[in-house]
């Protein structure tokens, strides 16, 4: 759950600020990050959920470049349906699709580095401690 919650920080202060410079409104862009990121960060929770099925984890596919493809596309068609949804403006939906995942994608992949990094870390610890060491 830190995970998640860590990530949704990232995502939603990326979200209002392409947002607000897309728009020009303080109130579209705040609904717009709000909501998006939320749909997103549920979305993030479920697609985390998928990636640790024993088979996903163990398979070549568990680099975090796989990883960030496939939320790409989900964040992706995620940001264009909440954006035209709010704004009922195609090119508003699109572009926002275009940007902010974009954006975000970058983070994801850096955050999803970090924390590999960390549980590999966490996992190499546990391993020392068990191990004796005569």
């Amino acid at each position: 759950m830190k995970k998640t919650i860590s990530f949704a920080a990232i995502h939603f202060t990326v979200a209002f600020t392409v947002a607000y410079l897309l728009t020009g409104d303080i109130l579209i862009g705040s609904l717009i990050a709000m909501i998006e990121p939320m749909v997103n960060t549920v979305a993030f929770y479920f697609h985390e959920k998928a990636w640790q099925t024993k088979t996903l984890k163990q398979s070549h596919y568990s680099a975090p470049a796989s990883k960030t493809i496939s939320f790409a596309i989900v964040h992706f068609t995620v940001a264009f349906t909440v954006v035209y949804l709010l704004t009922g403006d195609i090119l508003i939906g699109s572009v926002m699709a275009m940007i902010e995942p974009a954006i975000n994608t970058l983070a994801y992949y850096f955050h999803e580095r970090v924390w590999q990094k960390k549980e590999h870390q966490q996992s190499t610890n546990l391993f020392d401690i068990v191990v004796c060491q005569h």
